[in-house]
């Protein structure tokens, strides 16, 4: 039986888990799991980077111990990068792309390259956390730093780098930069001539599946494992959950549900047009030259950082709690747009949803109950809005949304999505980007033959959750007030 072994990283946690493949069905064992705290100091606020691949090591050891592995791969959230030196040294910790060191760089960098111009080289969609306007912002602020870093590495990169002391610029993970041409599928010259970024900077690209490198030797000491190959796979953990979507039809729409929500589908050529550009969707790089359109919308994160300030309140509530008393409200009374830049910093979200009502003329709700029903609904809504732009870029409809990831735990919202969008939900694999890290990994090697065997495994492996749409009148009725409010 082949075994192999997935890092995961996510915005608040990260996972060692050994996925292991009997020829039809993928198993999954977590051996480590630990918490990813950004640390904040002297106004920055940093991933604590040192203490992260601590803990890989730690999972090394513990996935050694459960029976050992093959190979490894690692996905991590996109855009954060960390500054190497000559000497080969890390120079600081990465920053955290909630940092507010990129603010109105976006319209500033227009300037230099106008909007159009930039979505027809990158097909990225346009946000202040892009590594390019981190970039952007060193310059400004901090330029010494580029002046002293020889390399810059994505996180997955990074990491990789720490194991094997290898470099390399992973394509899905480097697609979320703004920086790189969709058409040569290389950097971008123009826009790092026109920034002033030195393409020597960057590490040579690779595609997901690339065997970078063995476990250094340094690191097998001291883990007391063997030498196994680290596999480059979809670094972006978004194009890790794309590879682990269980459609073997050619055309599925997807809903990966996490701390982040990513709507799209996968597409042969990316689509880069007035209509796109309109909607700020994005092209990100997937396995196998493909591409994964999709539009970025904050998800879980409004649930989880409220569940926290009302912590920080002295009230612990557990997500099923939440659940329950949102179900205790009266539905439609007022909706916020998620995405509303107020959303993104870390603090308090429940009183910025009153506030965001307040401002709006709607309803203000008051009670943990009415915040989060307010919350559910309106992602359950901001879904279904971006359901119909992907439909109108692409031309096409698609009967069934698949939604992966941690969301599918989430019955509520999975029901209210598929009521707000008028379509069946299949909820599942919840781990779909550990299941895709362990796709790449077996295909690397030609143990799986095929994305689209790759699926099946999937498939085989994991039972999908249906919702069908309830209410829908009623969800129709109160869209129209949503798209009054929304983006």
């Amino acid at each position: 039986m082949k075994k192999v072994l997935a890092f995961d990283f996510g915005a608040s946690s990260g996972r060692a888990i050994i996925g292991s493949f009997d020829g039809e069905k993928i198993t999954l064992k977590e051996v480590h799991r630990f918490t990813n705290d950004p640390v904040e100091l002297g106004g920055t606020l940093y991933w604590d980077v040192l203490r992260l691949f601590y803990e890989i090591k730690q999972g090394i050891v513990k996935a050694k111990i459960a029976g050992g592995f093959d190979s490894i791969g690692i996905d991590t959230w996109g855009v954060d990068f960390g500054l190497i030196d000559k000497n080969g040294r890390l120079l600081e910790n990465p920053v955290h792309y909630r940092d507010k060191r990129t603010s109105g760089l976006v319209e500033e960098s227009f300037k230099s390259v106008p909007r159009q111009k930039m979505y027809d080289i990158t097909g990225i969609q346009f946000m202040e956390l892009n590594t390019l306007f981190q970039l952007i912002s060193l310059k400004k602020q901090r330029p010494e730093m580029l002046e002293r870093a020889d390399k810059m590495l994505f996180m997955p990169d990074l990491f990789a780098y720490f194991l094997t002391g290898k470099m390399c610029s992973e394509y899905s993970i480097a697609s979320t930069s703004q920086l790189i041409d969709i058409n040569t599928r290389t950097w971008s010259k123009e826009l790092l001539d026109a920034f002033g970024i030195k393409e020597s900077l960057f590490a040579p690209l690779t595609e997901p599946g690339t065997q970078l490198g063995n476990l250094s030797k340094e690191i097998c000491e001291e883990c007391g494992v063997e030498s196994v190959p680290v596999i480059s796979v979809c670094g972006h953990d978004t194009q890790s959950a794309i590879t682990a979507v269980p459609c073997e039809s050619g055309d599925f729409a997807f809903l990966s549900s996490g701390t982040w929500s990513l709507f799209g589908t996968e597409l042969q050529k990316p689509i880069v047009n007035e209509t796109s550009l309109k909607i700020n969707i994005t092209n990100e790089g997937g396995f196998g030259g493909t591409t994964g359109f999709l539009k970025n919308i904050i998800g879980l994160w409004l649930i989880q950082e409220s569940r926290r300030q009302w912590q920080r309140e002295g009230k612990d509530y557990s997500y099923a709690d939440l659940e329950k008393l949102a179900l205790s409200e009266e539905p439609f009374k007022c909706f916020i747009d998620p995405d509303a830049p107020e959303f993104v910093p870390q603090g308090n979200i429940p009183e910025r949803v009153r506030e965001f009502c307040r401002k709006t003329g709607q309803y203000v709700p008051e009670s943990v109950g009415e915040i989060m029903r307010c919350i559910y609904e309106s992602l359950a809504m901001k879904y279904r809005m971006t359901f119909e732009k992907l439909c109108e870029c692409t031309g096409k409809d698609y009967p069934v949304i698949h939604v992966i990831g941690g969301g599918t735990k989430d019955g509520l919202l999975c029901r209210m999505t598929a009521s707000s969008c008028g379509k069946t939900v299949k909820a599942g694999p919840i781990e779909a980007t550990v299941m895709g890290n362990v796709a790449v990994q077996l295909m690397s090697d030609g143990t799986i033959g095929s994305i689209s065997e790759a699926r099946k495994a999937v498939a085989a492996s994991e039972s999908l959750k249906t919702y069908e749409p309830e209410n829908t009148d009623e969800w129709i009725k109160a869209y129209k007030s949503f798209v009054k409010i929304a983006k």
